[in-house]
């Protein structure tokens, strides 16, 4: 009789060791998952290289140069019209229609060159376009950038007749521009220039009239007022 309560119990014992075996994956999963989302939430250590964020201090630092920088360029644009100078561009010296005259020009040159025997005395940049002019800024006060291209210098290297042209190296190392896009610079009081190619602002009477020189032929001339550097 003993026997056959014994073996219910050790069949008992079995199952209940089966079931303890069969519930343990289920806890090791939800262990895992937990270590997941902490591993999922925890922040990244910085590395080398990386990005640090702008202060309060910073971020005001600059807010307040930019401001500084806008107040200097209102006060400025207010003293011009003060004096009674209207700022201008390049493009506004060019007739209409003038670049598309320009391009047939440049294309008929480059079509003659083909031509020309390297070496010889045709073989040299000329300067190519026309003395068409605007009327607009006739004898108008204006201002505009440019560089500045000397004749000569004096022993203090001081002058007072240049040419401004719209790119570098114009008339030096490159070919002269247009002569509606070259303007004679002339001054009573001579200024001086530390290098040769300078960008400069330049502030004067606009006249469309036509000045040749042997560095290049100009379409405008201007009387010279102010002279500025130009800073980028």
């Amino acid at each position: 009789m003993k026997r056959s309560h014994i073996l219910p119990a050790l069949v008992l014992l079995s199952l209940s060791a089966a079931c303890s075996e069969a519930s343990a994956p289920a806890a090791d999963a939800e262990t895992s998952k937990t270590q997941t989302a902490q591993a999922t939430s925890a922040p990244a250590e910085p590395k080398v290289g990386d990005k640090i964020g702008e202060s309060d201090a910073e971020k005001a630092a600059a807010d307040s140069s930019i401001a500084a920088a806008a107040a200097k360029a209102l006060k400025a644009e207010e003293e011009m019209k003060a004096r009674g100078v209207t700022a201008i561009g390049w493009e506004d010296l060019m007739p209409e229609g003038e670049e598309e005259r320009l391009q047939k020009m440049y294309a008929a040159q480059m079509a003659a060159m083909y031509s020309i025997a390297e070496g010889s005395s045709a073989d040299t940049a000329t300067q190519i376009g026309s003395f068409n002019t605007v009327d607009t800024f006739d004898g108008k006060k204006i201002r505009m950038p440019g560089y500045t291209v000397p004749f000569s210098y004096d022993a203090k290297a001081e002058i007072s007749e240049f040419l401004l042209v719209p790119y570098f190296g114009a008339c030096i190392h490159a070919p002269p521009p247009p002569p509606n896009q070259t303007i004679f610079i002339r001054t009573d009081k001579p200024i001086l220039l530390k290098d040769l190619p300078q960008a400069v602002w330049i502030e004067g009477t606009l006249h469309a009239e036509k000045q040749e020189s042997d560095l290049a032929d100009a379409a405008y001339i201007i009387d010279l007022t102010r002279v500025e550097k130009y800073e980028y």
